[in-house]
């Protein structure tokens, strides 16, 4: 596996013996301090460039350079899902060796978007300078509104996860539980999380930190929220999720100086304990 000294040296090689490349910028994961380094990374590569028509869809440039991926995805050259037509080119690269580079061609100006970067090259010397930032995913403080909203948009999402299960329509159910309930989980546990740092870590991607973040018990509760195909364990996911998020909720609400709904909680307990026993009846 080449080493990430040696991925940055072609990266930078490349740019040096092209004119047309002006400029060099690292983003992602690789960029951010608070980020733990490990073998798999993403190489998140930004050129910067005066035309980017010779590197449109190019794979013979992008052989010559890189070597032959194992696999690559080409966004912009793509119609199952829509390209962003920006005007920058895509390629999304995993080679033989395990190193998987993410190269964005483009001509537009760099737009600070508060995301960490690093800048590994400027050839005319009028690159913006970039700011040191922390974690993209840093936990922020939410209001009384946001706090509602989430609390509100998780307790109404359980109905459809409940219709689901009692349907016997699996990828409705999961799809239900798994990203639009679970995306409000993942909101709280990260608000219980700042509450207890003073909003002063990040919980990562999807909360992929929480397992270090979170009280163990607590984590093993979310782990139980993560289902088989069975309905009944589904049930309980579900019923897992509710218990926690309230706790989670009331904590956060308590340390805020927030509202929580607590007949909003009960309303939707109630619905899925009918819905699981089978008594809603005509």
């Amino acid at each position: 596996m080449r080493t990430p000294e040696e991925i940055i040296k072609l990266v930078l090689d490349t740019a040096g013996e092209d004119e047309k490349i002006r400029a060099v910028l690292m983003t992602g994961s690789r960029s951010n301090p608070d980020c733990p380094a490990d073998m798999y990374q993403d190489f998140d590569i930004v050129y910067f460039v005066t035309d980017v028509s010779p590197y449109w869809d190019n794979m013979a440039w992008i052989e010559s350079r890189f070597g032959r991926p194992s696999l690559v995805q080409k966004p912009e050259s793509m119609g199952i899902i829509p390209p962003d037509g920006d005007g920058s080119y895509v390629y999304l690269m995993l080679f033989p060796d395990g190193n998987r580079i993410d190269l964005q061609i483009t001509a537009d100006p760099y737009v600070d978007d508060g995301e960490p970067a690093v800048l590994l090259l400027d050839k005319d010397g009028t690159f913006p300078q970039i700011q040191v930032k922390q974690d993209f995913w840093y936990i922020q403080r939410p209001d009384q509104q946001r706090f509602s909203d989430c609390c509100n948009e998780f307790h109404w999402c359980l109905n459809n996860v409940a219709k689901g299960i009692a349907r016997d329509e699996l990828s409705y159910a999961m799809e239900q539980l798994n990203h639009y309930v679970r995306d409000m989980l993942l909101m709280m546990l990260g608000w219980y999380v700042g509450v207890h740092h003073d909003f002063s870590v990040s919980a990562g991607k999807k909360g992929k930190y929480l397992k270090k973040l979170l009280p163990p018990e607590m984590y093993n509760r979310f782990t139980r929220t993560y289902p088989d195909a069975v309905c009944e364990h589904m049930w309980n996911a579900a019923f897992e999720m509710l218990s926690l998020f309230g706790d989670a909720a009331r904590l956060v609400a308590g340390q805020l100086a927030y509202v929580y709904d607590e007949e909003e909680e009960q309303g939707i307990r109630n619905y899925m304990e009918q819905v699981r026993a089978g008594t809603l009846q005509y």
